[in-house]
């Protein structure tokens, strides 16, 4: 975690702000506390885009998504203000690294932690998929190693399953390195999209290497148009 830096906002509606978790694309990540003493990382959105109306459009739809996604293994949304200038969001804050932040080549993940992972994270895919949502943005730094078990984070492209089935023919929205196939040819995604994330974010636990390359692990691309970019865009990690 970095300090404040000069012209930062020390306030979010009723949280305090004590440093920087992270920045990115889409807006900057801080800390923050509530008044009775929680935790959060809270996302505020870049003003430029605050500007836009189908950025707004699209973010109050975000927030609806994520308020919906409960379990034990992802960070639930606390409080948002998808209308306040500029929008943002707060979820519960995750004491721990991140995956990728964990494993390198020399040094993957222990054979005994790796069911714990796997369990947890399909545990946390189901929770989502329950709600009709798909993450379409599982990475590992999108994986928070937290001391009672991992946590999904960023849900910040995922889509309604209707709408997701609608998404146009050649817009590909994701991480290269670990989406499906017919995500990356910018297709009809579902529910094994996901799962195919699954198994690349395992794959990388297990061996410290990406199992499709050294393609940008940290950076997802989008064929979209500027006004719909989304937290996948967003680099931090919420860590300390």
């Amino acid at each position: 975690m970095e300090p404040l830096r000069t012209g930062d906002p020390v306030r979010v509606r009723d949280f305090v702000l004590r440093g920087r978790l992270g920045a990115g694309g889409m807006g900057e990540v801080f800390l923050g506390w509530s008044p009775g003493g929680r935790a959060v990382a809270v996302k505020m959105v870049h003003p430029h885009l605050a500007r836009e109306p189908e950025f707004r459009h699209r973010f109050r739809q975000e927030v609806t998504a994520a308020r919906r996604v409960s379990g034990a293994f992802t960070a639930p949304v606390v409080a948002a203000g998808p209308d306040d200038d500029p929008p943002w969001i707060a979820t519960t804050y995750v004491h721990g690294p991140s995956l990728s932040q964990a494993v390198t080549p020399t040094a993957p993940l222990p054979d005994d932690s790796m069911w714990p992972l796997a369990a947890g994270l399909a545990e946390a895919l189901q929770a989502i998929h329950t709600e009709d949502l798909l993450h379409r943005d599982l990475k590992p730094s999108n994986v928070l190693l937290a001391p009672d078990g991992p946590r999904v984070i960023d849900f910040g492209i995922a889509r309604a399953l209707d709408a997701t089935r609608l998404t146009g023919t050649g817009t590909a929205i994701g991480t290269p390195g670990f989406m499906s196939p017919e995500q990356a040819e910018g297709g009809p995604v579902g529910l094994p999209s996901d799962v195919f994330s699954l198994g690349a974010v395992l794959a990388f636990a297990a061996t410290g290497s990406e199992p499709f390359g050294q393609g940008p692990q940290r950076q997802s691309f989008t064929a979209l148009s500027p006004a719909s970019h989304n937290w996948a865009h967003c680099t931090a990690h919420y860590a300390p």
